[in-house]
């Protein structure tokens, strides 16, 4: 099935040569608190060949997860997805296990391998803002496992002269727009992705937010404000002034339009959308340098 797709090559080989037999699924919180979606959780269960798993005992909810299940359609529709699965049969072969309210504590390893996860069994409790937390209860086991996988998001790191809240991990903003000490908005200064919202949401979620703070800018642009151009330059002139003087190399329009059209052609070829061109080098060089600046080696 992946290999109609536009997966690039080198990860599908990998995946031809696997022997993983069951994929475990940590979440601290509860099935209520999971912050999938109903399609995606749906997906599990039209993999071929793969089993989706849950224990039933982890369904049952608290009074607080049953209120929120109730006032939540998307919560409730994972919520009869997730019973589905625990009605299922128990099979033989593939499978993916869902397992929640349980935190990996040490990832234990022997002779120099993965060979384990040691994990908590959490409870909620409930934060002075109504939140709920996953709180450890000094019950431990340990997973046998062969590889391991973090997937809960990366905190934000400051970045020297720009605004950063440390408590949350994001630079302070309001829409895109980057809020300065005293809480306005800083002319000419955006920022998108996790750094903008924290660590949530798919691909998806940021190519909605990517334009939400391209909007921004372009409005600010028209409104003249922190365009960062200089006179006679046009609106772009002074970002390409920058990036030349900054010795940055970039890609403009026309040379990912090249790109695009070099790896759509590939696919045609082989029945596929698109062969994804994944060297930066070939990448460059396919979309060309604007203004003949010679492309970086890979490390660069």
């Amino acid at each position: 099935r992946l290999a109609a797709t536009d997966i690039a090559d080198h990860a599908l080989r990998a995946l031809r040569r696997s022997r993983v037999r069951e994929v475990v699924l940590l979440g601290r919180r509860g099935p209520v608190q999971a912050s999938f979606t109903n399609p995606e959780l749906r997906e599990f269960g039209r993999l071929e060949g793969v089993s989706p798993k849950v224990d039933a005992a982890e369904l049952e909810l608290d009074a607080v997860s049953a209120a929120a299940e109730e006032a939540d359609r998307m919560k409730g529709r994972n919520m009869a997805t997730l019973r589905g699965y625990a009605g299922e049969p128990s099979g033989d072969g593939r499978a993916v296990r869902f397992r929640f309210f349980a935190s990996p504590v040490e990832i234990v390893g022997r002779g120099g391998r993965v060979a384990g996860v040691r994990v908590e069994r959490n409870r909620l409790a409930r934060l002075d803002d109504g939140g709920l937390r996953a709180v450890g209860t000094g019950a431990f086991e340990t997973i046998p496992c062969g590889l391991v996988l973090r997937s809960v998001g990366y905190r934000g790191t400051p970045v020297p002269g720009v605004p950063f809240d440390e408590a949350r991990g994001i630079v302070p903003n309001e829409g895109g727009r980057v809020l300065g000490a005293d809480g306005a908005p800083a002319p000419g200064e955006y920022v998108v992705g996790w750094a903008k919202r924290g660590p949530t949401g798919v691909i998806g979620t940021n190519k909605a937010d990517a334009a939400a703070t391209a909007a921004l800018m372009a409005a600010d642009r028209a409104a003249g404000i922190g365009t960062g151009a200089d006179a006679g330059t046009g609106a772009l002139g002074g970002v390409e002034v920058l990036l030349r003087d900054r010795g940055v190399r970039w890609v403009d329009k026309a040379g990912w339009a090249r790109l695009d059209a070099h790896e759509t052609a590939g696919g045609q070829a082989r029945g596929r959308p698109r062969v994804k061109v994944c060297s930066v080098r070939e990448m460059l060089e396919v979309a060309g340098p604007p203004g003949g600046t010679a492309p970086p080696s890979e490390s660069g």
